[in-house]
């Protein structure tokens, strides 16, 4: 909230302009080029390569999908989703919401699913004998995943301030973190809760697609819908990531951190085509 405020006050997007109030100019150097360079095209690929394994994991059920269908298939959705950001921002956008509605609503399936399993008597790994009994030595490496892994489920917090510039009405901003935060928090927390009525944490570490997992286990024929819905999920994740993160590149080398190039916007779109492709 209190980047949005300054980022509302400032009225220019993303972090440089939100780090030229507080630290020197080698450090908002550092942190685009180390953001640009590492930070969003590892998030994307991870994303990317999430999507490719869900959209194959019905084709190949019993073993991993091959290498190179699954990166192949990685750069087709990077492709496709780079050429929509390029052509239009309203698309992007329409993009966005449709693929965020269908999101919510496979994970309102997961979830109505756990609870009805919890009603049935099937919470054997969340009783508390189970759920707080270590079944593998604890690290430091491990609480640091955990937290990692808890932060990359929401980005979006972060992610609202980089269109600052192009938001119609800033009041939208706050109002968009304050109900997206508690929402997330609740459909990611509930959803685990209802992984747990299905599986034990050695089936959940050791699944390559847990959603499929989980819909093999409890929705019988219906199982299709698990690994349509992550895709539609990571496929609005890596729109939003493109989105957002080009922004970013653009603000950066509109400040002379990058190069210029990338501060310039199509005459007739409005994209930032060069720092998409960047990106």
């Amino acid at each position: 909230l209190c980047t949005a405020e300054l980022l509302c006050v400032i009225s220019s997007s993303t972090a440089p302009a939100l780090l030229s109030c507080a630290f020197p100019c080698l450090s908002r150097f550092l942190l685009l080029w180390s953001a640009v360079l590492i930070m969003y095209p590892t998030s994307l690929a991870v994303i990317a390569l999430t999507f490719s394994n869900y959209v194959l994991q019905p084709v190949f059920p019993n073993c991993i999908p091959p290498y190179n269908a699954s990166r192949i298939l990685s750069m087709v959705c990077l492709l496709l989703l780079t050429w929509v950001n390029s052509s239009s921002v309203r698309w992007a956008t329409r993009i966005q919401d449709i693929f965020t509605a269908g999101k919510l609503l496979a994970l309102t399936l997961i979830i109505i699913v756990g609870f009805i399993q919890i009603f049935k008597g099937n919470y054997k790994e969340l009783a508390p004998s189970s759920a707080f009994r270590f079944w593998m030595t604890p690290s430091v490496g491990h609480l640091a995943l955990a937290f990692l892994q808890g932060s990359f489920a929401f980005s979006g917090w972060n992610f609202l301030n980089y269109v600052t510039e192009e938001l119609v009405d800033p009041r939208n901003l706050p109002r968009a973190i304050f109900i997206s935060i508690p929402l997330v928090t609740f459909v990611y927390t509930f959803t685990n809760i209802a992984y747990f009525t299905a599986m034990s944490p050695q089936e959940l570490l050791s699944s390559n697609a847990v959603a499929v997992t989980f819909g093999e286990k409890l929705l019988g024929y219906f199982s299709w819908v698990m690994p349509v819905s992550v895709a539609l999920s990571t496929f609005g994740g890596i729109n939003g990531y493109l989105f957002t993160s080009s922004r970013l590149c653009f603000s950066g080398a509109r400040e002379g951190h990058l190069p210029s190039l990338l501060a310039m916007i199509h005459v007739k779109h409005c994209t930032p085509i060069p720092a998409l492709l960047i990106c």
